[in-house]
Formats: C-alpha cells, structure tokens, sequence
C-alpha cells in the first residue's frame, strides 16, 4: 500500500523488551493498591471458561421474554409482582427492590417476601436506582448474577448467593433445579411458578444480550476471583487530559470517550486462555504468600520455600496494548528513541477501541511516563461492504486488500478509502470506486505522456517563466488556491475533502481545460510562447503530484522522476506553498467567462447533434471584450468556429441559434444545421427557468423575516444572483425576438 514505515523497529507484543515493560507496570501498578485480586461480577463465558471486560461484550438485539411473578409476603398481608427477563436466576434472589418514591410499595418496604418454589424470606428495600416505569417497578436483586444487583448488593449489605457455575449449570444452592442447565431450569422454573398459581403474565420484549466474541455464547455475569486494575482512580487524570492535552476528532467522540471514564467500573484484567503475557504472581505452597516480581522469584521472601506456583492466567492483550506508545521505544530505559518520538503526535485509528485502547493508553502514559501519549486523536470511520454492512467472515462480505492492489494497483485502492471519505464516518466499499480511482490515476499518465511528447528534446527547466498568458496565470493561480485549500484541509484532518479538490483541479481545470488551452501555443510557430507553455506544463504537473503524493505515492513518484525536477524524491521534496506572487484573481475571473461560453457551445451544439467538423461563425455580444480578445484563437478552437467576432452588438441574422452566459451572449448563423423551430422552443423553456429562479430570489428579498436574520452577506449572494437573473432573462428575450 505505500506506507513509510520503519521496518528496523518492527515490534510484536510477545516481544523481550515489551514484555519487561508489562511486568514492569504490573508490579508498579500492585505495589500502589491499584493491581488487586478479589471477587468480583465479571462477564463470563461458559464454552471459553474465560473473563471478557466489559469492553469486549457487544450487545446484540434480542427478542426475549418478560415474565411476571407473584412473591408472597411472608406475613401473609399481600404480595409484590416482580418482572424479569431470566427467571432462571431467581433461587439467587436476595431481595426485592423498588423506588422510595413509588407509592404503591412505600408500605411494603421494610417487610420480608417469599421466593417462588424456594421458599426463602428476602428483605424488601427501597433504592432510587429502579426504574418506576420498567415492568411493574419492583426488582428482584440477585447480586451475584447482574451487574448492577452487585452493585445494590454491595450497597445494602445483602446476601450474596450464586446459583449459576462457570459452566452454566445450576449449583446446589439452587435447591431443586440442581444440576440443570441454567436454559432447563428457566423452562423448569417457569413451569413449577404457573403451577403454582404465581405467573401472572409473559410479554413479548426487545432486549439485548452480549454474546462472547469468539463462540457466540450469552455471556453470563459471574462471582470469580480475578485481578484487576483501579481504572476508577486512574479515570479523573485520563478525562481531564481531553482536551487540555490531547484533541479528539471528529469532537463529537470526546463525549464518548468522556461518558466511558465517568461510568467506568475497575478493569478485569485476567484472562482464562492460553497465549498472552502470564500474571507475574507466584503463591508459596508451603506458607501461601502471594509474590508479585518483575523477574521470577527462586524461593519465598516470607518461608524461604522453593515450591512456587505461578498464577496460570494470562493478561488482557489490551494491558500490553496500552502501553505500546512508549514500551515499543524502549521504556522503562531512557533510550534516544524514547527521547525523540515520545510523546507521539497523531494516533489515527477506528472508533470502535476508544475503549479498548484509545483511552487505556492515555491513562496509561500519564502514570508511567508523566505525558499524554499523543497530542491528537483521529477517529475513521468503518469500512463496509457497498450494502453498508460490517465487513465479516460470516457474512463472507470482505475484501482482500492484495487482490485489489493486483487489479487496480495500490494507488488507486489509496485514493478509493480517501475518496468521499470525512472524519469519524463510515465508508462503502465498492469495485466500481477503485475503478473510477484507476481511471483517475490513468488520466494523469496520460497527461504525462502529453507533456513528455511536447517537452522531449527540448531544455525544459522546473521553473515558471517570466511572461504568462492570460491562460498560463490562470492555471498557476487555480494552482496556487489549490495548494493553500488542500494544506488547510490536511491540517484539519480533512482528508476526503483534500482529495476532492484535488480530483477536480487535476481532472478538470489541468487536463480538461489547460492542456487543451495549451495545444494552440505548442503547435505554434512561436518558440518563445511555446517554451513557456512547456515551462508552465511541467511546473504544474510536478507540483500537484507533489500535493497529490500522499494520496497515490507509486503514480506520483514515477511521473515526477520522468519529468524535470528540483531535488531527489518526490517523498523529501517541499511541500507547496501559496505564494501571494502567484496569485491572479483577475485571470481567473476573466477565463471563467471565457471557459462558460465556450462550454455553452459546445453545450448548444451538442443538443442539437453538430458534429465538431460543421463550424460556424461566432458573434459574442458584451460590454467587456478584454478576456474574449486574448482567448479569441482558443475560442475558436475549442468551441468549433471558423471565425470569431467580439464587439458590443451585432445585428443578429434570423434562424441563429443563441448562447447566454453571465458575461455575454453568442449566436451562430445556424440555419443550415439547426431547427429555427426546436431552438425558439428550448429557449422559451429556459426563459421559463430563468424567470422562476428569478421570481424566486426577489421573493426572498421582500421577505422582511429573511431580510432581518440572514447575515449580510447571504443577502448580498441573492442580490447579486437576482442581477444576474434580469439580465439572463433580457438575452433570453432579445435572442427570441430575433428569432421571431
């Protein structure tokens, strides 16, 4: 693909120096209480027998079921309904919980209910976390099966009791259901409440469940003991780091990213699976002391023993992740790497691990190395598939980025991901774009092989000339404008609309426009003009591919080699720069009127099926003739005339056919090419149009509300727009007078 990278500082995570650096961090981290090891809810998956963080769970849509259940007070007053979506939980239930503002249970709190089929006593207890609105507004807590019961569990000291093993099955603390899946015993459980009398309703319900991401199995909140890390004290310096240190892009994300640290729970980071950086905790088989070390240790500190065990868990690959800014140049040691790249300055990356990562590294290079890890955050967006779906093995919807580049070439691939392409947003991917790159990249070697076929042979210097054309200024300045927009873009992070105006400026003005202007003075007898349109030629060509370089490096570097250069390589030469020197706004205004007419005949003849070889003489009517008599060859050329007249007025021979631009008005005796009858009907049906758009804008200039709130300049825009409508209506009106 093009990438410049250094390939001398290849790192892989399983790396010597990279895996001294998670240790490293690991016993400095538990060292401070900020590494422990605890029970704690964590996601768990059956099938993997593994912790995944909250993070790696990605909830699903899911069509399920709300059942409503009866619970008996225990002194026989009432009941309470209670509404859950996993009754197969319920033989962990510890409680019942409702809002303290909720006045159909306020008398209720404070009493005992029975739980179905068990028949154990649970409290009733009031906490503002219910949703009132939610099923009935009374919630069964079972603190070691939810997340957030654990964390009601916690807060009001109640029993924790799990019913649920590491393999789905129901434990014996379950009472009658043990040793069921825990899928059977919902069926089960189900079933012995309706017997009971004690299901009260099943609703159909939109939830949502978090598979594991490797098998696919619900993921099940489960009581295990595991190691963590205090993100919860670590969040505060990460949250205030955006933005007085680091910039997120688009903004939109930094209040995603600061959403996550402000609900951030402490981070799992032990991983029941077989390949990863291990714990660096060891336990005494003789006294039980818990040995935490950056190298291994051959004895116990406290007994002396040598029978050490290490802990058979591996890290999250994200703990080793967050510290790739600084472990990859050599930290802990002070190396020269270390020195001149840290901090980075741009990460760009997708969207979808500014949890995983965008945010662990932040927090990670403020406490390991006292900065932000980089200055700026690039969010892309997701590349799909052209029906906007997520690329996927299961889908079989991916792309193989090799079979592209063999097809199309990697320039073209390069330039297809830019194209259209606007910070945070995500793209479709399709053959045809990359075709339409491909062309792309073809249009500009085959304005190379033009200018080569006109420079060949000639002393052609990399320079501008002195003396510039109207269409030579013109050029140069539509240059310079393009240099100064692109850079701005770029600055930005703008990097589909940088490619957008370069697209146009090279497609367009340089290929379509000006090589085609520059054929007349090339094929000219003068020597002089013509060096300097090959002067002009290549001074453009090599300083877009210069601007264009980014984007498609393979193309831009072989034309640019092939043609007269200043300096090495097109990867080390200057970046262009505006000049105000090269600046000529008035030679931009006066080829646009030059370009509009003659696309308005070339327009004209093409609706009316007139070959290029049938010409015709041109009248151009209008008050200002300086542009229209330096381009008058170029006209004529271009717009397939045998002659050009330019003068204030003409007398117009009936049976001509009719052109009106903002500038001025052109008509060709036709009557031999055209129909006199089709010609007054197409321009009676753009009088129509003009009349419209004008009665529009002169409606919204005596609209007093527009008037009063559009800025000055939003009015003037009209203003000038309706201007120019009277006085395409008055040609409009006067070249159908002369037709009759």
């Amino acid at each position: 693909l093009g990438a410049s990278v250094d390939w001398t500082r290849l790192r892989f995570t399983m790396d010597e120096g990279l895996s001294a650096a998670v240790r490293k961090v690991f016993v400095q981290l538990y060292n401070e209480g900020l590494i422990y090891k605890g029970d704690y809810i964590i996601n768990w998956c059956s099938r993997c027998h593994t912790a995944l963080a909250d993070d790696e769970v990605e909830h699903e849509a899911h069509k399920g079921k709300l059942w409503k259940i009866r619970y008996h007070l225990a002194d026989g007053s009432g009941s309470i309904t209670i509404a859950t979506t996993r009754p197969e939980t319920i033989p962990g239930d510890t409680a019942i919980c409702v809002h303290p503002e909720d006045e159909r249970y306020q008398h209720l709190v404070g009493k005992t209910a029975i739980v179905p089929v068990l028949g154990r006593e649970i409290p009733i207890i009031a906490d503002s976390y219910v949703d009132r609105e939610f099923g009935t507004g009374a919630l069964k807590v079972t603190p070691c099966h939810d997340h957030n019961d654990w964390a009601l569990g916690k807060k009001h000291d109640l029993e924790f009791l799990q019913v649920i093993d590491e393999d789905g099955i129901m434990k014996a603390e379950s009472g009658p259901y043990a040793g069921l899946k825990k899928e059977d015993c919902r069926t089960k459980i189900v079933a012995d409440i309706e017997a009971a009398g004690d299901l009260l309703a099943v609703e159909d319900l939109d939830n949502s469940v978090g598979p594991c991401s490797r098998c696919h199995t619900v993921v099940e909140p489960h009581v295990s003991t595991q190691w963590f890390v205090a993100t919860t004290k670590m969040a505060p310096a990460a949250r205030k780091a955006v933005p007085e240190l680091t910039r997120i892009l688009p903004e939109s994300w930094a209040k995603t990213y600061y959403h996550w640290l402000d609900n951030i729970r402490d981070w799992c980071i032990s991983r029941q699976i077989w390949w990863g950086h291990r714990i660096p905790a060891w336990t005494c088989a003789q006294c039980g002391e818990l040995i935490v070390a950056e190298h291994d240790p051959s004895s116990c500190p406290k007994c002396g023993c040598t029978d050490l065990k290490q802990d058979e868990d591996v890290l999250d690959t994200w703990f080793s992740s967050a510290l790739w800014p600084f472990s990859t140049l050599g930290w802990p040691d002070n190396t020269p790497e270390l020195e001149y790249f840290y901090p980075t300055n741009t990460l760009v990356t997708g969207y979808d691990i500014i949890f995983f990562w965008v945010a662990r590294m932040i927090f990670s290079g403020l406490k390991h190395t006292g900065k932000a890890p980089f200055d700026t955050v690039l969010f892309h967006g997701l590349l799909r598939d052209s029906q906007g779906r997520k690329m996927s093995k299961s889908l079989g919807n991916g792309i193989d980025p090799v079979d592209v580049i063999n097809q199309y070439g990697a320039d073209a691939l390069r330039f297809t991901l830019v194209t259209g392409n606007s910070p945070g947003n995500d793209a479709r991917y399709s053959d045809e774009k990359v075709a339409a790159s491909r062309n792309f990249a073809n249009k500009i070697w085959n304005a190379a092989r033009f200018i080569h076929m006109n420079i060949d042979g000639h002393d052609v210097p990399c320079a501008l000339p002195e003396a510039l054309s109207l269409e030579d200024q013109w050029i140069v300045s539509r240059f310079n404008t393009v240099a100064k927009e692109v850079t701005e873009n770029l600055d930005k992070f703008e990097l589909g609309m940088a490619v957008s105006k370069l697209y146009d400026f090279i497609w367009d003005d340089f290929c379509d426009w000006y090589i085609e202007l520059a054929k007349r003075p090339l094929s000219g007898e003068d020597q002089a003009v013509a060096q300097n349109t090959r002067q002009v030629l290549v001074w453009v060509l090599t300083h877009t591919l210069a601007l264009l370089h980014p984007f498609m490096p393979f193309v831009t570097e072989e034309i640019w080699q092939s043609l007269p250069h200043d300096g090495e390589a097109l990867i080390v030469a200057p970046w262009p720069q505006y000049e105000e020197g090269r600046a000529f706004p008035q030679a931009e205004a006066e080829m646009k009127k030059v370009m509009e007419l003659i696309t308005a005949v070339r327009t004209r003849r093409s609706e009316m099926n007139v070959p290029p070889s049938k010409k015709a003489h041109l009248y151009i009517e209008t008050g200002d003739t300086a542009a229209f008599e330096a381009e008058r060859e170029a006209i004529a050329k271009l717009a397939y005339c045998s002659a050009v007249e330019i003068g204030e007025s003409f007398p117009q021979a009936e049976g001509s056919v009719t052109v009106v631009t903002a500038a001025c008005r052109g008509y060709l005796p036709m009557d031999d090419l055209v129909d006199k009858k089709a010609e007054t009907a197409r321009l009676t049906k753009e009088l129509e149009g003009a009349k419209k758009q004008l009665a529009t804008a002169e409606a919204k200039l005596q609209n007093e509300k527009f008037i009063s709130k559009a800025p000055q300049n939003v009015i003037d825009g009209v203003k000038d727009n309706a201007a120019k409508l009277r006085e395409k209506v008055r040609m409009i009106e006067e070249s159908l007078a002369a037709l009759g």
